[in-house]
């Protein structure tokens, strides 16, 4: 596709997604609340909009990252939003706002002739940066092949589903496993080191025997052992995420029973520590009171526990 393309939504994970665009050749109409990175995407040739309606207005595809499901639905379907504007004919949504948001996004746009690609993304802010993320992709075949070059740029494309609601259902599910992975290996963890064992030499084995997951073979390294905890996702977004997961659960009649208990601890951690602490603090959380600090060698300070 070579027209001009829209962007709305410049966060942690927004911005880096867009500039990738940017640096494919791509000329990009952008909008963001904040203004700091609008005119970031603007130095670098981004032609900068008003509103969401003025950037669906001047192009045909739109794509938009945002942080919760009210602030997805108003962007497309509000006054100044998507729905408003009078060019745009596909809105790629990359938010993360639940089935039953993108049900009603989707109908309201196919009323108007917009075609929904709900397409929720995976892989953090590093893989927004190097276009390593996982794209949940629900649509027809036709839209979907339409706009998998654009989708190709920031990651790896992958065809869901027909409707809309697929995407966010498969986002949903991988994030229940990455909060679950999360908390449960940071208990691990903690228990290891109480019992005197040392961090460092606990995720090596966790990631050469059957433990690893995500959380051994990434958060940990990177960011927890080193006490950084600067992975790029905020508590509230991965409590959000759990809370949608949970609601669609009931919704079809089941009892996650696990998946309750992970959303327990993240509602500790994100009342203890903090909603917009990085979400790796929830080690910090599961360490609480109890003197031990899981920390790795080359941190800096003194070990705990």
């Amino acid at each position: 596709m070579s027209e001009t393309i829209g962007f709305v939504g410049l966060g942690n994970m927004g911005a880096p997604m867009a500039g990738r665009l940017i640096d494919a050749g791509h000329a990009l109409v952008v909008f963001d609340v904040n203004a700091k990175p609008l005119a970031a995407l603007a130095a670098r040739g981004a032609r900068a909009a008003a509103s969401a309606a003025e950037v669906a207005s001047l192009t045909e595809t739109v794509l938009t990252s945002l942080p919760t499901p009210d602030v997805v639905e108003a962007v497309a379907l509000g006054a100044a939003g998507i729905a408003a504007g009078t060019r745009v004919k596909r809105l790629i949504e990359l938010s993360t706002c639940g089935p039953r948001v993108a049900v009603r996004i989707g109908a309201e746009l196919a009323g108007k002739s917009i075609a929904l690609i709900d397409s929720p993304v995976s892989g953090g802010v590093a893989g927004a940066r190097a276009g390593t993320l996982a794209v949940m992709a629900a649509c027809e075949r036709v839209e979907f092949d339409l706009v998998r070059p654009i989708l190709e740029l920031i990651g790896r494309p992958f065809h869901v589903g027909t409707r809309p609601g697929l995407g966010q259902m498969m986002k949903l599910v991988n994030n229940l496993l990455s909060g679950a992975a999360l908390a449960i290996t940071s208990e691990a963890m903690l228990l290891g080191v109480k019992a005197g064992l040392d961090p460092d030499t606990m995720v090596a084995v966790i990631n050469a025997g059957s433990g690893r997951n995500s959380a051994s073979q990434d958060k940990f390294p990177k960011s927890i052992l080193p006490r950084r905890f600067d992975a790029g996702f905020a508590t509230r977004l991965m409590y959000k995420d759990l809370k949608l997961c949970l609601e669609e659960a009931e919704a079809l009649g089941l009892t996650l029973w696990v998946a309750s208990a992970v959303r327990q601890l993240w509602l500790k951690s994100l009342n203890e520590i903090g909603p917009d602490q990085d979400f790796t603090t929830i080690m910090r959380c599961v360490e609480g009171t109890t003197g031990v600090e899981v920390r790795g060698r080359g941190a800096a300070g003194e070990s705990g526990g």
